[in-house]
């Protein structure tokens, strides 16, 4: 059991010690070059959960606004 620790041990000290490096280095050298701007998705996506977060945000103000009506020292308990 031991030997096959070993066997595997060398390359994955290999693998962790050339791949991973150049493989960070060529990912984040593209992303750089993008300029890390979003694509056409991306930028919808980001719209609707923008527009879903601040139709949120009234919900809350109004239940908010409700709750201090009916229930004034509901934000203490």
């Amino acid at each position: 059991m031991s030997w096959l620790m070993g066997l595997l041990a060398i390359p994955l000290t290999l693998f962790i010690l050339f791949i991973v490096p150049i493989w960070l280095w060529m990912h984040y050298r593209n992303k750089q070059q993008d300029g890390g701007q979003l694509n056409q998705q991306d930028s919808q996506r980001l719209a609707t959960l923008t527009d879903e977060a601040q139709r949120m945000k009234a919900r809350i103000q109004s239940l908010e606004a409700i709750l201090d009506e009916e229930h004034p020292n509901w934000r203490q308990g």
